[in-house]
């Protein structure tokens, strides 16, 4: 047998996944300081990784109270034991130097160490104080995409009828609002049909905006082990994802939407449309094929830019198949005509007959852990159980499970993430609660969300960490539990709901969301009415199974040992039937959760996106992830492994476009738009990009690529137009 070389028996010490023998003769870990034999657990957690949706099964080793190593679970359905980057090094981010510890008040322009008792008092003091003098919706509250699902079903009471303010939304607005949006307009409902065996099984898979390669790799590993697939992968830059397709379609920033129309044309010419289905099952298909008559492949590969033939190929490849899979991610959702571009996706499958069968789904690929529990509880882009605000029999019904009066549910939505921010410089609300996100970083427009929090009152920001630029400025600092250190369940991309387990106790005083929102209601007066009896969040749970039963995201069948016995149980699960052990899709009876049990097909012309470069910002700049960072790196930035990895920002450039600039590989350049500017970023010269066109990465605050994009957002979802906006580069 050979044996391990030095290099790897070091990273399996570090990572803590080598064998106890290798571990006694390892070094000690650069980040805790910790020698190998140290790393060796004294218990295994069982839990759900914390980053993004896909919902891999963790086992978290402990040891001495702290969390010392990371392993995929071998057992677990989604995973099957592998692990990312960020996976491997998740325990790193539990014991980071700069956890929240104690809650902190402002005092002389200096944050002081108070109790909780003196922080919620003053919290709901000056929170009360503005509402009366400004009216209930002057307070706003921001939240985020990672709290277990019994925080979103109890921050949503909380804010909607505790504080008494409709305008409550998440910054899953900023990544999946146009996919939400775009699901309710086609179907009738929120909720993704397909799941991750569709990947498996289908033998078309179109990807369109979403490298999942990169940036969501365990789900990568599904696709690869279906040996009859053909993958189609629809991108402006040669992603990791791309350079795997057996297509690839190098169309032009924000032309998905009339490449999706092209593909519709060709196969109604074609007949390959399954006329049964579109007769029985949707409306809208006469104006549809009226309205593709003007995206013929000729003009669609004039706006495109891609050859006809392409177009012709792209659409009988998806057509002549069995079973086609169409999965997409933030390259679709975050654009002006986001939610327009969903709907088109959605069409292209109805009109193939490609929703609720064994292959073939419309499928977003979300992306925080539990955006999809936030979607299904937290009053906020609906009411609790996929009802909505402007049906008076969801509100009688969602009353009456709660003891309340109807009258006291909003009836239409509050105000959703970008607006909220222009109520603010707009002076109309006064005071803002964030949980869990980091808004001077991913918000667009830097300029301007830095203006919009240095016209509040009073901000409060609960976050697991102090030092985020939100939190550097607010007036309240609530320190919070975070994914290690508190229990309740996550929702997956696929709608398999898992349970998330405590593995260690949270620093210093932080506590979890769920007994901070707790504690706030006890100070408001209104917990006896909004959480009787509760202690736990297996509480919430329990209400929330009552809730949502009946409803499409029916839980009611669920338990927690369940849950965690099968590794997650995708919903729905009704109460009194049998838990299916395979895969459960939406749609299978082609019924659909609209007046007249059928599927709508949209039809929205092409818009071009609102900023293309000119003379002065001839590039157009676009935005992504990278597989080594999360987020604005408020978890992965404090990781050594993660950072030597992607230590720094980088700007993607073409090698024509470095030659006309006398740009050369590794150099530092300046880029500037119309709104800001990064002032110095390291060039990486790539043919990824095409002449014209310059990638960032947005995970990095110090070079933020959201100092340069502009707040223009979709009129219907509300979710920002990341993807495209016009910069020049400076040498």
């Amino acid at each position: 047998m050979t044996k391990p070389s030095a290099l790897l028996k070091t990273l399996q010490g570090i990572l803590g996944c080598g064998t106890g023998a290798e571990k006694y003769r390892l070094g000690s870990d650069p980040q805790f300081g910790l020698m190998a034999a140290e790393k060796i657990p004294d218990r295994w957690v069982s839990t759900i990784c914390g980053y993004c949706s896909v919902g891999c099964g963790i086992k978290l080793g402990v040891r001495d109270g702290k969390a010392v190593s990371v392993r995929g679970d071998p057992d677990h359905p989604v995973n099957r034991g592998m692990l990312c980057p960020k996976g491997l090094t998740a325990h790193y981010a539990i014991h980071a130097p700069d956890r929240a510890r104690y809650p902190l008040l402002r005092r002389e322009n200096k944050l002081t160490r108070v109790n909780w008792d003196r922080a919620l008092s003053v919290m709901v003091e000056r929170f009360r104080k503005i509402q009366k003098e400004h009216g209930p919706g002057a307070v706003a509250v921001v939240s985020t995409g990672q709290l277990v699902t019994e925080e979103f079903y109890a921050l949503g009471k909380l804010a909607q009828l505790g504080l008494g303010t409709p305008n409550y939304d998440g910054n899953t607005t900023l990544c999946m609002a146009s996919a939400v949006a775009g699901y309710k307009r086609s179907f009738g409902s929120d909720g993704p049909p397909g799941c991750y065996a569709d990947l498996e099984e289908s033998d078309c898979i179109f990807l369109i905006g979403a490298n999942i390669a990169d940036n969501h790799p365990i789900l990568y590993t599904h696709l690869e082990r279906n040996p009859h697939k053909t993958v189609l992968v629809a991108d402006p830059r040669i992603s990791k994802t791309a350079m795997k397709a057996g297509l690839y379609l190098p169309l032009k920033p924000r032309t998905d939407l009339p490449l999706l129309y092209g593909m519709m044309k060709v196969l109604i010419d074609e007949n390959l449309i399954d006329a049964e289905f579109i007769a029985e099952h949707t409306t809208g298909f006469e104006a549809l094929r009226t309205f593709l008559a003007d995206y013929t492949p000729a003009k669609v590969a004039a706006i495109t830019g891609l050859r006809e033939a392409l177009i012709y190929q792209a659409a009988l490849t998806y057509g002549r198949a069995r079973a086609a899979f169409t999965g997409w991610s933030m390259g679709v959702n975050q654009s002006t005509q986001g939610t327009a571009t969903v709907n088109a996706i959605n069409t292209l499958a109805l009109i193939t007959g490609n929703v609720g069968i064994e292959g073939g789904a419309p499928f977003s690929i979300t992306g925080q852990c539990n955006a999809m529990g936030s979607r299904e509880t937290s009053f906020t882009s609906s009411l609790p159980g996929y009802r909505e605000f402007d049906n008076p029999a969801d509100r009688k019904e969602l009353a009456a499970l709660w003891g309340i009066d109807a009258a006291r549910l909003p009836k239409q939505r509050g105000r959703a993430y970008p607006d909220i921010i222009n109520d603010i410089v707009l002076e109309r609300i006064r005071g803002l609660w964030i949980i869990g996100t980091n808004p001077m970083v991913s918000f667009p427009n830097q300029e301007f969300i830095d203006d919009a929090l240095g016209r509040l009152d009073f901000l409060v920001v609960q976050d697991g960490y102090h030092s985020t630029p939100a939190g550097a400025r607010c007036d309240l600092l609530l320190p919070a539990a975070i994914w290690g250190e508190k229990e309740g369940t996550y929702t997956n991309s696929e709608r398999r709901v898992s349970k998330v387990n405590p593995a260690v106790a949270p620093p210093g005083e932080a506590k979890p969301d769920f007994d901070i929102f707790l504690e706030l209601a006890r100070k408001l007066g209104c917990d006896r009415e909004l959480f009787p009896g509760w202690e736990s969040p297996r509480h919430a749970f329990d209400e929330w199974k009552r809730v949502s039963r009946d409803r499409l995201c029916d839980y009611s069948g669920l338990d927690y040992e369940s849950i965690e016995r099968r590794g997650g149980i995708q919903w729905p699960c009704p109460d009194g039937e049998r838990r299916p052990s395979g895969p459960v899709r939406l749609y299978e009876n082609k019924r659909f959760p609209t007046a007249d049990g059928k599927a709508r097909l949209w039809c929205v012309p092409w818009e071009p996106f609102p900023e293309s470069g000119n003379r002065q910002f001839p590039f157009v700049l676009n935005t992504g992830r990278t597989v080594e960072h999360w987020h604005t790196r408020t978890k992965t930035g404090g990781i050594p492994l993660l950072n030597n990895l992607a230590p720094e920002a980088w700007l993607e450039l073409n090698p024509q476009d470095a030659g006309k600039l006398k740009i050369k590989q590794n150099q530092y350049v300046s880029v500037v738009s119309q709104r800001g500017r990064i002032e110095r970023i390291r060039v990486r010269v790539t043919s990824i990009v095409r002449p014209g066109e310059v990638f960032i990465p947005f995970h990095y605050a110090e070079t933020s690529a959201n100092q340069l994009t502009f707040n223009i957002f979709d009129p219907i979802s509300r979710q920002p137009n990341y993807k495209q906006c016009a910069v020049m580069v400076e040498a």
